[in-house]
């Protein structure tokens, strides 16, 4: 990946504020050429004891992406004031920008 759009990307994610939430798409859409599968390859890649959000960062239909980190993801979120719905959604209303 281009370290510029890498750059991008970590910006933006750190630019999402506590208790909203962002996709993939939405991120990759504010860089200069980034996918949102370079977006979740991205996230993947942060190295340990990071402080980045990455956890504020979920799928475009609005769940949280099936990997590993899910359960802590929901937790932080619902600690930061996020509710999922029944399905297992969050409100649009929670989305950034």
């Amino acid at each position: 990946m281009n370290p510029t759009v890498r750059e991008q990307i970590l910006t933006i994610l750190a630019e999402i504020p506590c208790g909203r939430v962002t996709s993939y798409g939405r991120i990759a859409k504010m860089t200069d050429g980034a996918s949102a599968r370079m977006v979740a390859r991205a996230l993947r890649e942060l190295p340990d004891g990071h402080q980045l959000p990455w956890f504020r960062v979920v799928t475009a239909s609005r769940k949280l992406a099936d990997h590993g980190g899910a359960d802590e993801q929901r937790r932080r979120l619902i600690d930061e004031g996020v509710a999922f719905d029944v399905r297992g959604r969050i409100a649009q209303e929670r989305f950034w920008p």
